[in-house]
């Protein structure tokens, strides 16, 4: 059997990339001979990732969708550019298949893998399929989603439930339960970059409830750009918090999180929802086809979160909160009930289930491969 190769497309934010090196690790460990690349825009904090992770990663630029006609001209000079490069490198380095992991970042790879009939297997991280994963579905080995309940694939390809991969680092599944032990952490998750409603509304709500805080330490991830201000905010309050920039082991974390106050991306749901933790969600409300929302209505269905969409909100956003937390902090038995109804939610073995395909398209591609340079 000939040496084979993937690379995983896209990547931009944690949410696309960290699925994405979830199945990789897994996909090493079953072929530890396959070389993976990982394909993405050469963003610091993304390549550092990689890198740490043990792969090799391959820059390729790209543009979301232009806003008007100004963007127009660069849209398509730099993805064409890209997906030629994209071609040129799947010639030159025999790439067996590719993964797109969702976003505009995912889509010159995975489009000169369509052209090139390179099999292409897309993951789809939330309940609304991404415009990238749309666009690319009829030329998909396989497509893997998240939520069996999936809208915006209209297409004849294969497409598996699976769940959404997340990272093995930590021990999910050795959650202390610190409902009445010594301390409980609460945690706040703004996604990778930060969110600016969850940094200037959740110190105000938790400094509203603060009596009912006492054993109870906060950490607050709030995004490179808006640290100081969130710790100033924290400090104004006085109210005693750890606020990072960002969290490079959130499994890890999550194995000792009692309540979590984020927003409403797949990949964040499906690591709570793994860790059994349960959540107050604020889903983006300017989230591409209002996924978030769309997320977040199937775990707050099934018991594991309560959502407020801001959008719907009359008065203030940290009274919204604040009530929110209030009924939450006081009730010890319904937080142990939402996460026990987390981990009825979690698909843990997501990562397992789409190396073990990927695996069936790649050593498929190379049999046929391997046969056809017999005949010639």
């Amino acid at each position: 059997m000939s040496s084979l190769h993937v690379v995983f497309s896209g990547g931009g934010t944690g949410g696309h990339l960290f699925p994405g090196l979830a199945v990789a690790e897994r996909l090493t460990a079953r072929a530890p001979g396959l070389r993976i690349t990982f394909c993405g825009t050469g963003k610091p904090s993304e390549r550092t990732w990689v890198e740490s992770a043990g792969f090799d990663y391959f820059t390729l630029s790209a543009r979301p969708m232009p806003r008007g006609p100004r963007e127009a001209v660069a849209f398509v000079v730099e993805n064409l550019t890209s997906y030629l490069a994209a071609g040129q490198f799947l010639r030159d380095q025999r790439v067996s298949a590719v993964v797109g992991l969702g976003g505009y970042a995912s889509a010159p790879m995975a489009r000169a893998a369509a052209r090139r009939r390179v099999p292409l297997v897309l993951l789809e991280q939330n309940a609304v399929a991404g415009k990238a994963t749309r666009w690319l579905a009829r030329h998909a080995a396989l497509i893997c989603t998240s939520f069996k309940e999936t809208v915006g694939l209209k297409t004849d390809r294969p497409i598996r439930v699976t769940g959404n991969p997340v990272r093995s680092m930590g021990g999910f599944h050795r959650r202390r339960s610190t409902l009445h032990g010594s301390l409980s952490t609460l945690l706040v998750l703004g996604g990778s970059g930060g969110a600016r409603a969850l940094n200037q509304n959740v110190p105000r709500a938790l400094h509203k409830v603060r009596s009912q805080l006492t054993g109870w330490r906060i950490v607050h991830q709030s995004g490179h750009a808006e640290l100081e201000a969130t710790r100033t905010l924290y400090r104004k309050l006085d109210l005693p918090a750890q606020v990072v920039p960002f969290l490079g082991d959130v499994p890890r974390l999550l194995a000792s999180t009692d309540l979590a106050i984020c927003r409403a991306g797949g990949t964040t749901l499906a690591e709570l929802a793994t860790a059994g933790v349960p959540a107050l969600l604020l889903p983006y409300p300017l989230a591409a086809d209002d996924h978030q929302v769309a997320n977040a209505r199937h775990y707050t269905a099934g018991g594991g979160c309560i959502t407020i969409d801001q959008r719907t909100v009359l008065g203030r956003l940290d009274d919204e909160l604040a009530d929110a937390l209030c009924f939450l902090l006081a009730n010890d038995e319904l937080r142990r009930s939402m996460a026990a109804a987390m981990r009825r939610l979690a698909r843990p073995r997501a990562a397992d289930e789409v190396a073990e395909l990927l695996w069936s398209v790649v050593s498929s591609r190379s049999v046929v491969a391997t046969a056809a340079d017999a005949v010639g």
